[in-house]
């Protein structure tokens, strides 16, 4: 039954799941929706303002005259609401929102679905109905199994720096062009998904995405949201999943967007010691408030349904979970217990995730969190936040700090390379080597490797095999997949130039074949979460920076034997403990001159003699190759 059906879309039972915060799909009632109303098309609009004492919808249709289109209230819902039939997709709007103190406030919707290239900012009539989806295999394939079983490679990208056009205004691509340049090159270079930096509506380029003020709308920098869903189906149905960055932990304080958005703290709290973020000048949302919790619960179910994407890494997770986040000692409001804990935003996190995988099977949820806190990636029945999975910042600080050092100093550091298989099952780990790393002065990736050109590269070579054959599904940030030399700008294309290079040829290729040993052996990806997939053979000869281990699939027989060397030295004759008698063959050598490394190695096939080593009854005697890792695979 619906309240007053003439003029309104809401029935009662909207409006209170509303207000109770579990309204999935609100964004179908909320914002400018085309309609067939008293007895005329239009667009229908409505806003969430519960505080305003009056509302207005000005745009395009109406000459942008105050009170053309005044709104009123539904109930006491707090929601206003006007039926305009002389609105058309495409058309130009805000709201103007007076105040009870008679200021007026010029907001672009909340649930606009999209809005002006930034810097302008109103947003635009559209409707996300029509796209004529071709990817329904996918959606299919994606929901059988498990997702944390299958083999997983995420190319991180920033869409308007990976490649640029000087013919372009600004040099950016639009989405569609982007679609079959990634895919194409996902297809070479052998990433299973692509993780895109922030593409909700932003109105500082600079911040990369990072500070979102329309949620619901694809970023108009790149085309429409038409462009954008061609973008994600075209990736599906050449076999690539398309994970996005989303900021559910802050917004920024611009005009036109969520901040202060009837006059009063709306989306935020009130409390500066809850709802401002003291390190990036953003807000924070007040989680506790149902009808905020259910503007952020829908909009990450709003982009599995609208635009089919696979998954979602949730930025900045640890500022949510501490309300005394880089706060000091009465800045910050303790819990009704005492603690630190942001109870508030704990429950909206498991109840995000939650709906996410029951609407959504075989989707992935990925927390960037850089604490100890404990289950993140654990279910909710099971006390935990129910990620699917959560980035790795202790594998990624600690193997960055070993890899910067001179080869002569490791051996002291030994501990900085094994110390992750500590801890490598208590989550389900993503290994990360994103645009954190490269920005603000860090160096890109080869320039923090040390020595020269030859052992720069070899060094990164050797990285990088270590972090694909380490427990845990991989992320790289575009760039190092070739080896740039300098800072990531978001304003600039990443350095194709230098693929002219050798070097960088060779590295990139070592990239397409470990995405390809590692999709070809499950010994690499099924058992990424559990002990059972990992065995060390000897992670104790730090006086010869030398670590050896096995990867296991759930067959016995699905097994690679790890052996990487991180000094220039070769090493001859190094005794290494095998899993067993018979045949070894080097499947993958990171120093092969393939790559540009120097080619030593061991001839393709090695076999396996009856004397103990590393505590187990058979030994291979090999040949390990300098600042180089060698891949084993026992022969049938």
């Amino acid at each position: 039954m619906k309240t007053e059906s003439a003029k309104t879309v809401f029935s009662d039972q909207d409006l209170q799941r509303f207000l109770d915060g579990n309204h999935d799909d609100i964004y179908n009632l909320l914002g400018a929706h085309p309609r067939d109303l008293e007895g005329a098309s239009g667009i229908n609009f409505a806003v969430w303002a519960p505080n305003a004492k009056m509302v207005c919808v000005v745009g395009d249709f109406n000459n942008w005259e105050q009170a053309a289109d005044q709104m009123r209230p539904v109930g006491s819902s707090g929601i206003w609401e006007t039926f305009v039939p002389a609105a058309n997709t495409g058309q130009i709007y805000r709201y103007r929102i007076t105040d009870e103190n008679g200021t007026v406030h010029e907001k672009s919707d909340p649930f606009g679905y999209f809005g002006e290239v930034p810097p302008r900012s109103a947003s635009i009539v559209c409707d996300l109905k029509n796209y004529p989806w071709q990817d329904s295999h996918w959606i299919e394939q994606r929901a059988q199994g498990d997702p944390l079983e299958k083999p997983l490679s995420i190319y991180e990208v920033h869409l308007g720096s990976w490649r640029q056009r000087q013919e372009n205004l600004n040099g950016w691509l639009d989405y569609r062009t982007l679609a079959h340049e990634l895919v194409d090159y996902c297809k070479q270079t052998g990433f299973t998904h692509l993780e895109l930096m922030p593409i909700s509506e932003h109105p500082l380029t600079k911040s990369w995405g990072y500070q979102t003020t329309g949620y619901f709308a694809v970023t108009s920098r790149y085309g429409t949201p038409e462009d954008f869903m061609y973008f994600v189906d075209h990736c599906h149905r050449n076999g690539i999943g398309v994970i996005i960055d989303w900021v559910p932990a802050h917004f920024p304080k611009d005009a036109h967007g969520l901040a202060k958005f009837d006059g009063t703290a709306l989306y935020e709290h009130a409390d500066p010691r809850q709802g401002e973020h003291p390190d990036w000048g953003t807000l924070i949302f007040n989680y506790g408030r149902n009808e905020v919790r259910n503007f952020l619960i829908s909009n990450a179910l709003f982009w599995f349904d609208k635009y089919h994407i696979d998954g979602l890494r949730v930025d900045a997770v640890a500022s949510m979970l501490y309300l005394d986040y880089s706060r000091e000692e009465g800045q910050w409001i303790p819990n009704k217990y005492g603690g630190r804990e942001n109870l508030e935003a704990i429950d909206f996190l498991r109840q995000l995730n939650e709906k996410v995988h029951a609407e959504y099977p075989g989707t992935l949820t990925i927390a960037e969190e850089s604490t100890a806190w404990a289950g993140v990636s654990r279910p909710t029945y099971a006390d935990g936040l129910g990620f699917s999975m959560k980035w790795n910042m202790g594998w990624m600080n600690d193997s960055l700090r070993y890899m910067r050092m001179e080869p002569v100093h490791r051996k002291f550091h030994q501990e900085d390379l094994t110390f992750s298989l500590v801890y490598a099952f208590t989550e389900n780990f993503v290994l990360p080597l994103s645009h954190d790393e490269v920005v603000h002065g860090k160096r890109s990736l080869l320039d923090q490797m040390p020595g020269d050109q030859w052992q720069k590269f070899a060094n990164l070579r050797l990285l990088y095999t270590y972090m694909w054959t380490h427990p845990g599904k991989n992320l790289l940030f575009m760039s190092g997949e070739f080896g740039q030399w300098d800072e990531w700008r978001e304003d600039e294309s990443i350095q194709w130039d230098l693929l002219k290079g050798e070097p960088h040829q060779g590295l990139q290729r070592l990239i397409g074949d470990l995405n390809k040993i590692m999709q070809e052996n499950p010994a690499l990806y099924e058992l990424d979460f559990t002990a059972d997939g990992f065995e060390w053979v000897s992670c104790d000869d730090a006086e010869s920076s030398v670590i050896a281990y096995l990867r296991k699939g759930r067959d016995p027989a699905d097994q690679l034997l790890m052996v990487c060397n991180f000094t220039p030295e070769p090493r001859e004759q190094y005794v290494v403990g095998a899993p067993g008698a018979g045949k070894y063959r080097e499947i993958f050598n990171s120093d092969s001159e393939f790559y540009g490394g120097s080619n030593v190695g061991n001839q393709g096939l090695t076999s396996a003699t009856k004397e103990t080593a590393n505590g187990r009854d058979w030994r291979l005697t090999l040949t390990l190759p300098p600042l180089g890792c060698v891949v084993l695979r026992k022969e049938d």
